[in-house]
């Protein structure tokens, strides 16, 4: 097995926290800006032309249109020379009333952009710190290619939130797309323990590894379970020859890649209707659906070939029995099972199993 590892990522990116968020273009926050500030100016120019009989100019003592922006412009950018005033009680009082607070808001809108940009870091750490302080029992998805993201859409499907997932990645602008997808994000080399330490994989409940090469996959788990020796360690590997060695390294549960494919395709080549129906139970939100769920009240004391769902397998003390086998009897309260079932039923049965 080669021992090649990504390329690292640039220093000054390595294990940065990247929080998930639905991103404005620069260029469309700066036009939303001026555009309220155009409007604002707008307004204060139409007040005060409508009014111009409430104000007097030093140079002729009327006030044009033109007169009306250019006192507009400089009251609002607080500026104020003086030489055109407002001398009725009305103009005076619209003044106060009106467009004082639109000054405020003029100048509100032309500084938040130099506002945001100066604070941004400050509530980028304060966010990030909260995050650390607040995250525990979550799922931590390390590699967002192909597989890392099939893993957080199936999910997201089963009703894992966005804010219990942290994904770990190499390519910065890879974590951007996991942020644009709402999730949280550490970019670094995920075989390195401070990179895992910022994921808060001694705090996670489960971790997904989906690296694109075998090696890799080893090194994250070995890493992985050195912090957490209690997380469920979920991993996936290209060859079935590395399979044994990732369980020795402390993943839980390997899937093979390349295996399950070419079983695929041979059922496929066997029996289309087969395939179909497997490619059915492994698509996300749609068709059927695998799930895990404990047994309900009302099923304790049934075989599983008397429950309302189809039973795959019943887990007895954290040990899959297929549900044919003899040694399951008759299920009991602490029994979990293993059915199929439409995929748009998840959520309600998940309810149904709360309440009941």
């Amino acid at each position: 097995m080669s021992t090649h590892l990504p390329p690292p990522e640039p220093e000054h990116l390595s294990g940065t926290i990247l929080l998930g968020r639905r991103r404005t273009s620069a260029a469309r926050a700066i036009g939303v800006r001026v555009g309220i500030a155009l409007v604002v100016l707008a307004a204060v120019v139409a007040i005060v032309y409508l009014d111009r009989e409430g104000y007097n100019d030093d140079a002729d003592g009327e006030v044009s249109l033109l007169d009306a922006l250019y006192y507009s412009t400089v009251t609002l950018s607080t500026t104020g020379y003086g030489d055109i005033t407002p001398v009725s009680n009305g103009a005076r009082l619209i003044n106060v009333l009106l467009i004082t607070p639109l000054r405020i808001l003029f100048l509100i809108v032309l500084v938040g952009t130099t506002l945001e940009a100066l604070t941004f870091r400050s509530r980028e750490a304060w966010r990030r710190d909260r995050w650390r302080n607040s995250v525990q029992n979550h799922i931590v998805v390390i590699g967002y290619g192909v597989k890392g993201r099939s893993a957080v859409n199936t999910l997201l499907a089963n009703g894992v939130p966005r804010s219990q997932m942290v994904v770990i990645d190499p390519v910065a602008s890879t974590i951007a797309e996991a942020n644009e997808d709402g999730l949280v994000g550490v970019v670094g080399d995920a075989t390195r323990s401070e990179v895992q330490r910022r994921a808060q994989v001694e705090r996670a409940a489960k971790v997904v590894v989906s690296p694109e090469r075998d090696d890799t996959a080893v090194l994250v788990t070995l890493t992985a379970r050195s912090l957490n020796p209690h997380v469920t360690i979920i991993a996936a590997v290209r060859e079935e020859e590395n399979a044994g060695i990732l369980r020795h390294s402390g993943a839980n549960s390997v899937i093979t890649s390349s295996d399950s494919v070419g079983r695929l395709l041979g059922l496929a080549a066997v029996s289309p209707t087969i395939s179909d129906v497997l490619e059915d139970l492994l698509s996300s939100g749609q068709g059927l659906q695998v799930a895990e769920r404990r047994v309900l009240p009302r099923e304790e004391g049934r075989t599983p070939w008397q429950l309302d769902e189809p039973v795959l397998a019943v887990v007895r003390d954290e040990e899959v029995v297929p549900y044919y086998s003899p040694a399951v009897g008759h299920l009991v309260r602490e029994d979990r099972v293993v059915v199929v079932r439409p995929a748009e039923e998840l959520p309600w049965a998940r309810k149904v199993a709360t309440d009941e």
